[in-house]
């Protein structure tokens, strides 16, 4: 770990990962807190956050990627955060004049760049570390997230309450000015030769497919993010019913079953961390998609909430391991000048599957139960690591070797 810290783009990327997740949290939890007051609690208005928020992944994931590959990572990165606090800053100036459905355009604008963003990060990772710490620092990044999926929601909620609507507006674009300060501190982008790049950007978008297509443990690992995307999407909005269907309980109570599961989180990022020298990627990700599987089964199967918690303590405490696992692959897999584009094909898979079985989970739950959709959530994990067992004997392959010194 001291020797990662020491590596000056680790540091700054980690800090600005800092401050863009406290942007997002306060920027998310305002515009719902916001739009719900504004509305008296409307489900359309409420949903269309979520569109503003995912629609972009599937518009923008893979010519974000793409560009990605074609533009300078640091520079992306830094420009992506810059336009994001101006166009946060013109959500202030709507507020003032009345328009409060401006809120929107804050969370479409920031999900739009940021799939721009994302991919120019994992590439800097790919360049700027050896390979032997590539996992490593994926486990610390892991870590980040888990730690706000907790202290998000609450800081979110402090700073609408506190401040209200303007001055939490305004703190997401600080944020997003403070990420784009300290990405300006790490090393400069090396100089992509031109005779690396196409002149059509559509040709580069199908060479990217063709790369993917070709690699054995590219095209496994999009199966299995696939599958795993199906069984998310089914969870995803059910929990509410399992605590009031399955539990019995008070639709308050979901509260532990999230904290449960994030103290889970960080506690399996930290021991993801210790792990990630000894570890392959390969195995992390197996492991983990089985502990969910097993936890799936058993938190549908439960009527009994200190066993459920139990199991949602289980399936935080490997969660990391899955988004290290998938993470570290892919760049462990990729070539830097594809990373981009492979980050933009596989992203989609995911969160594309998810929202398909999320629009039909409510159904299901009708027609069967809560407990059929979790034991269906269980066995699309299961099915993900048919895809994912394959790949635990494999290395990493030669001609996608970090570039980092």
């Amino acid at each position: 770990m001291g020797e990662l810290l020491r590596n000056r783009f680790v540091r700054m990327v980690f800090v600005s990962a800092l401050f863009l997740q406290v942007g997002i949290w306060v920027r998310n939890f305002a515009v719902l807190l916001f739009v719900t007051e504004k509305t008296n609690g409307d489900p359309f208005a409420v949903s269309m956050i979520s569109v503003a928020e995912f629609l972009p992944i599937f518009i923008f994931s893979f010519i974000g990627g793409t560009f990605a590959d074609r533009w300078q990572p640091k520079k992306t990165m830094v420009w992506c955060d810059l336009l994001s606090a101006v166009s946060i800053f013109g959500v202030i100036g709507a507020l003032v004049f009345g328009s409060w459905q401006s809120v929107f355009f804050a969370t479409l604008i920031s999900s739009i760049l940021s799939q721009f963003s994302q991919p120019s990060g994992m590439k800097l990772f790919k360049m700027h570390l050896e390979e032997r710490l590539i996992q490593q620092a994926m486990a610390v990044y892991q870590t980040i997230f888990a730690i706000f999926m907790i202290l998000g929601p609450v800081v979110g909620t402090f700073a609408y309450e506190r401040f209200g609507i303007d001055d939490s507006i305004l703190i997401t674009g600080l944020a997003f000015l403070f990420s784009a300060a300290s990405l300006s501190f790490i090393p400069q982008d090396q100089a992509i030769e031109k005779k690396e790049k196409l002149s059509n950007i559509f040709q580069e978008m199908k060479s990217g497919v063709r790369y993917v297509l070709s690699k054995k443990e590219l095209r496994l690992l999009g199966l299995g993010f696939l599958a795993a995307g199906l069984g998310v999407g089914f969870i995803q909005p059910m929990n509410i019913f399992l605590v009031t269907d399955r539990l019995g309980l008070p639709k308050e109570n979901l509260q532990w079953l999230v904290m449960v599961n994030g103290i889970g989180m960080i506690t399996g990022g930290a021991f993801s961390m210790a792990l990630s020298k000894s570890a392959s990627p390969q195995k992390m990700l197996f492991t983990g998609m089985l502990a969910n599987a097993i936890g799936l089964a058993v938190i549908g199967a439960s009527t009994s909430l200190w066993l459920t918690l139990a199991a949602e303590l289980v399936s935080g405490f490997f969660m990391p391991s899955i988004q290290i696992g998938i993470n570290t692959m892919i760049l462990q897999s990729t070539e830097a000048k594809f990373i981009g584009r492979v980050n933009g094909i596989l992203s989609p898979l995911f969160t594309g599957s998810m929202v398909v079985t999320m629009s039909v989970a409510g159904a299901l739950k009708e027609w069967f139960s809560i407990t059929a959709v979790f034991e269906l959530a269980a066995l699309f994990f299961i099915i993900g690591l048919c895809f994912v067992f394959p790949m635990l004997k494999t290395g990493v392959p030669e001609n996608a070797k970090s570039e980092g010194k």
